[in-house]
């Protein structure tokens, strides 16, 4: 046993070294400076070739002001939030601290200031990382400043030193950002208004940040916000910092914030590149919103200037020449959102997010969800039936020659038979656009003129889930996906246009897919930052199941709703979309090269709720095959001049044909005699109607893509005599339910 001397002089030892060693940090450490906290710096984007795509950041909005120049509601509106005893306190909490440590010796993250000086000393440090060299560095910055400075320099040097968000750091610069005075004009509701932002802008601002996060909308911010502000003056009240008559006049009206401005070079679509490329870094890494606004950073994106052009001067012309809200109440909030993506690669090449912040719209198309797809989203019923097959097969994969009953206003009926039913027990029944009796009909030839009836039983025939498990490994994220009933399987989902754009590049890349990305390198001060490194390609599906869904839709461009994609003269495939109501119209189409997506939709700029587009652009309705599709061809004719047509891999013969129950056997079709033939294939606009009934035949690249009467789908049961009403179904990518259980059904 030692002797007692030896413990003792160990422990004064101990204890000595301890000392000594806070005695030394104490000293060596400085006492921080608001204005070198101030120095903050632009960050620096970079188109894919390595030149300046632009400098932003928040190095001059950023203005320091005495506390004489900050209200007093100011002052005491973050007292009474956030540290009551202020005035009081030694400036640093010891429990907070070793609450801290402790949960960083368990591998959790640390905790924040709990004191407002523990704050200004933590908002001086440009770098936020959780160490617990950091954390001692702080406990002893605090207690020198707490020795040191006066309570009302420590304040002043918070509030200057705080982020509120909008890019927007100290007082005087959330002052200008939110309600476009100084700082000291500001009024006690305003004050309250910006001590909320302190506690995450990200989740407290009224505009939302869905960018960053999809749960931070503007509705559950502005409730959260008004909720800490009304807390906020309550508190100030209890605490007799203002007046019962100043509280009264104060919460009488919540101060909403000014919208958003642009900034210095974020116009046009350099805004909606930067969104981009921000969301997916700070995804991607553990650097904060705050330390990346706080700038230094360089960000070598994957956006191609020329494409980037291309695409938004595609949307320009067909603006121009076919919307005019001057002219047109109807043609009045029709918006754009496209996205470009580079097959076996993930790279986003080029995007279209809007009309620009210069003109009001802050919110980026491109990357928003919310727009439902339409029959965009067969191609994936089509590539789950492949690849599963249906409860009837035992897993093997079903040939896109199953006849199924294109029919309008069919019975939906479960797997075993029985009918789906609405809420009311009443049978539910799926509709055309149109009653043009197609009868039993190929699947390849429902996909070609984009019938609903046979996908949504072909759906409910493989397995919704099934259907989901195929698109979300093709690309699409979870939180898109709509509820699986009958209309999932016509797109009732809502993915962003870049994650369409990814998904239809996996059939484009024979099943390999890669998730997109925007960002290939981040440095810091000339520093790499990890994490962004390639996406891993993998096979999403089998090969030959992607490559008979591109033979499919190139059949579309060729002879179905897609016809005006032929005018690009190159091998391509594509599908058309056009939702419930006509309130969105898509077209997704590619080559080997590139993978494009295309949207359009009408929304109401107060509630964001979408809006129907019938009567847009002076005709009854848009559909995808239209508007979507003339923007398409003419950015993939720009994007693509003088690359080398190559083609698709050939599609290999999928042997089991598994045709719906009912359908009868294949018998001669009655040759049709040229008098009877239109001379194009119907359009999908019905105010293009052709004057004659749509022919069942197609173009066939093989000889097994086609039955042996003659080359023709064959199978319809009857032939229309009226006209009108046969053309009026060419295209039905479109068609609505019955209302019930299901309604806002997509086609």
């Amino acid at each position: 046993m030692p002797s007692w001397k030896l413990v003792s002089g160990l422990c004064l030892f101990f204890l000595g070294s301890i000392v000594a060693a806070v005695g030394v940090g104490y000293a060596m450490v400085g006492i921080p400076s608001e204005n070198t906290a101030a120095k903050s710096q632009n960050n620096v984007y970079y188109w894919s070739d390595g030149t300046q795509m632009v400098a932003t950041g928040t190095g001059a909005n950023r203005q320091n002001v005495t506390i004489d120049q900050i209200p007093k509601a100011m002052q005491w509106s973050v007292i009474s939030a956030e540290n009551k005893s202020f005035y009081t306190d030694s400036g640093v909490d010891p429990m907070g601290i070793a609450r801290a440590l402790a949960n960083m010796a368990r591998g959790g993250e640390t905790q924040g200031g709990s004191t407002i000086t523990q704050q200004f000393v933590k908002n001086t440090y440009l770098s936020q990382e959780q160490t617990v060299t950091r954390k001692f560095k702080e406990m002893f910055i605090s207690i020198k400043v707490g020795t040191q400075l006066s309570k009302q320099q420590v304040l002043q040097g918070y509030l200057n030193t705080s982020y509120y968000g909008r890019g927007a750091y100290g007082i005087q610069a959330a002052a200008q950002t939110y309600y476009g005075v100084d700082a000291v004009k500001l009024t006690p509701s305003q004050c309250a208004f910006l001590a909320a932002l302190l506690k995450g802008p990200t989740y407290y601002d009224p505009i939302g940040a869905t960018n960053i996060d999809p749960a931070a909308d503007a509705k559950s911010n502005t409730a959260r916000s008004k909720a800490r502000w009304s807390w906020i003056l309550e508190q100030m009240h209890n605490d007799k910092r203002i007046t019962d008559a100043e509280y009264q006049t104060a919460i009488k009206k919540y101060p909403m914030p000014q919208g958003l401005k642009a900034t210095k070079g974020m116009t046009g679509q350099i805004s909606y590149l930067v969104d981009t490329a921000k969301k997916y870094v700070l995804n991607h890494s553990d650097i904060s919103q705050t330390e990346f606004d706080q700038g230094g950073y360089q960000i070598y994106t994957t956006f191609q200037k020329d494409k980037v052009n291309e695409l938004s001067a595609a949307v320009k012309k067909v603006q121009k020449e076919r919307i005019d809200p001057k002219k047109r109440d109807l043609d009045k909030y029709v918006q754009f959102g496209a996205a470009s993506v580079v097959p076996k690669d993930g790279a986003i090449v080029a995007l279209y997010g809007g009309d620009g912040y210069e003109n009001g719209h802050f919110t980026n198309n491109a990357d928003t969800s919310g727009v439902p797809v339409g029959s965009t989203w067969k191609p994936f019923v089509l590539a789950a039936a492949m690849q599963y097959g249906t409860y009837k097969t035992d897993g093997v994969g079903i040939s896109p020659l199953s006849k199924y009953n294109g029919d309008d206003h069919l019975k939906v009926r479960n797997q075993d038979g029985t009918n789906v039913l609405n809420k009311d027990n009443s049978i539910f029944y799926q509709n055309n656009e149109s009653n043009y009796p197609w009868g039993y009909i190929s699947l390849r030839k429902a996909m070609e003129q984009s019938i609903n009836t046979p996908f949504v039983q072909l759906g409910m025939d493989v397995g919704n889930s099934k259907v989901r498990d195929v698109a979300k490994a093709s690309g699409i994220l979870d939180d898109s996906f709509a509820t699986l009933n009958p209309s999932f399987a016509i797109g009732t989902s809502t993915p962003s246009a870049i994650r369409m754009a990814d998904a239809y590049a996996t059939f484009a890349a024979s099943g390999k897919q890669a998730d997109p990305y925007s960002v290939t390198a981040v440095k810091h001060d000339g520093q790499a930052v990890s994490g962004f490194t390639k996406p891993a390609v993998k096979q999403a599906m089998p090969e030959n199941v992607a490559n008979n869904v591109t033979d499919t839709l190139e059949n579309v461009i060729q002879n179905g709703t897609a016809e005006a994609a032929k005018a690009l003269g190159r091998t391509a495939a594509g599908k058309t979309g056009t939702t419930d109501s006509n309130k969105s119209a898509w077209f997704v189409g590619y080559t080997q090269q590139l993978s494009t997506s295309i949207a359009m939709f009408r929304e109401n700029p107060k509630d964001a709720e979408l809006l129907s587009m019938n009567g847009t652009a002076g005709v009854a309705s848009i559909h995808g095959g239209d508007i979507p599709t003339a923007v398409w061809t003419a950015y993939m004719e720009g994007a693509l001049k003088g690359k080398s047509d190559l083609g698709f891999p050939d599609a290999t013969k999928i042997d089991k044909v598994a045709n719906e129950d009912g359908a009868p056997t294949p018998t001669p079709t009655p040759v049709v005699t040229p008098s009877e033939t239109p001379s194009e294939t119907p359009s999908e606009t019905p105010s293009e109607t052709p004057s004659s009934t749509p022919s069942a035949t197609e173009t066939c690249r093989f000889s097994w893509q086609c039955n042996d009467n003659g080359g023709t789908d064959g199978g319809a049961t009857s032939t229309p005599t009226d006209t009108a009403t046969a053309t009026e179904t060419s295209g039905s990518d479109r068609g609505n339910q019955n209302g019930g259980i299901f309604g806002g059904s997509t086609g």
